[in-house]
């Protein structure tokens, strides 16, 4: 019978290095009278039963004792070679975690106490799953601990509650942790794609809006259809997150907060339910606000009256006002004369669209990569930014988490 060793003994991966940190492979072949014995008449196998139930009740041995036994003799015999490749494979996932995966390191120290050991030459995304399959450990021995301490919690507590109480919570807060890097690595990933689509190709051309909407939003999806973490306007504002409606490319007409009729489609609408900081005496219920999002291929440069971004924003704007506007369960709102209204139009500040922010009356920011003012006549915020202006302004939001996880926010 041949079996493979690696991954059998913790540490025994491929090749190993004596002493002298030369390589070489080890073999081991086992013979033994017991062996002779119960080999079959055809000498293809061995009548031995892979593992006895219930207690051994006899002599023999099964094949799970052989291979027990077995590999306890093979650690002893490699054990330097083998605490030299445990250490390499634990310096690759410090360096992993460190470069790669930030938000294993909460609970490395505790993914290390369940013995883990991989191999060095491990590919990264084998290595991520071996990470991952040891934190859902961590996570189910997490929630299967809470269930027996708060169990107790009514009961007479045993002389150790206190202690394995403070032992859960610090495993609670260091997953949260963990969740909350996996999370923050996350929009790093997304800025740095970003920034990838908003740079030309070998050929001098720029990836489509839609490559852009779909990475913010997916598109033709509303509040409904979309999960916590599908949406990433975050980086155009973090208030979007908290929305009461929110539409990707939808015709005004199939969107459930207006009446409108029209089959025009912005790019993103949002209402937000905002608490006030002032409010009038007895208007307790809060008002919504309006959010338009538009967004323009870069170094598109074909703003024209007719095709004006901000007109048509505002256009947007106007039309949903002029409706019945309804919450997303469809429950009316109070009627409000003056809607808060944000316009943002994410485009590269071309002539032409220069021209229009100019004609708009919209004042430059300090950086000269976006413009910005309130339109009195729609009464409305419009806020113009070009594409740089959009990652840096999101990186420069986010950079102390970055900065925290050891991820780069250049």
């Amino acid at each position: 019978m041949d079996e493979n060793l690696t991954g059998k003994v913790p540490g025994l991966y491929g090749r190993l290095r004596d002493e002298s940190s030369a390589e070489f492979v080890y073999a081991c072949y086992l013979s033994s009278n017991f062996l002779d014995e119960h080999v079959r008449a055809d000498r293809t196998d061995f009548d031995i039963p892979d593992r006895l139930p219930g207690g051994a009740l006899t002599e023999d041995a099964s094949l799970d004792d052989i291979r027990a036994a077995v590999l306890d003799e093979v650690e002893k015999v490699l054990d330097t070679s083998l605490l030299a490749a445990r250490a390499e494979g634990k310096a690759r996932v410090h360096d992993f975690v460190s470069t790669r995966a930030p938000r294993y390191r909460p609970v490395l120290a505790r993914i290390e106490s369940l013995g883990i050991t991989v191999d060095p030459a491990m590919k990264d995304q084998d290595l991520e799953l071996e990470l991952h399959r040891a934190l859902q450990k961590l996570d189910a021995a997490a929630l299967a601990e809470g269930q027996i301490v708060f169990a107790e919690l009514g009961a007479e507590r045993p002389a150790d509650y206190d202690e394995r109480l403070a032992r859960y919570l610090e495993t609670i807060k260091e997953i949260n942790q963990s969740d909350l890097a996996a999370y923050v690595a996350r929009r790093r990933t997304i800025l740095d794609l970003l920034a990838k689509l908003i740079q030309s190709d070998d050929d001098g051309k720029y990836s489509r809006e839609d490559a852009i909407h779909s990475l913010l939003i997916p598109m033709r999806k509303d509040s409904n259809e979309l999960g916590t973490d599908a949406s990433n306007l975050w980086i155009i504002d973090e208030r979007l997150a908290f929305h009461d409606y929110l539409a990707s490319d939808k015709t005004l007409r199939s969107v459930p907060i207006t009446d409108s009729d029209s089959t025009r489609e912005p790019d993103v609408l949002a209402t937000r339910v905002d608490t006030p900081v002032l409010a009038a005496e007895g208007k307790v219920l809060p008002l919504p606000s309006i959010v338009v999002v538009e967004i323009k291929r870069p170094m598109r440069n074909d703003a024209s009256e007719g095709n004006n971004p901000i007109e048509q924003c505002l256009d947007y704007v106007k039309r949903i006002r002029g409706g019945g506007m309804r919450t997303a369960t469809g429950r009316p709102i109070p009627q409000s004369h003056e809607v808060p209204a944000f316009c943002y139009i994410v485009a590269d500040l071309t002539p032409t669209m220069v021209s229009r922010c100019e004609l708009s009356n919209l004042r430059p920011t300090y950086d000269n990569q976006g413009y910005f003012g309130f339109i009195e006549s729609h009464k409305a915020y419009v806020e113009v930014m070009n594409f740089d202006r959009l990652v840096n302004a999101a990186t420069e939001r986010n950079r102390a988490f970055f900065d925290k996880l050891g991820l780069s926010s250049s």
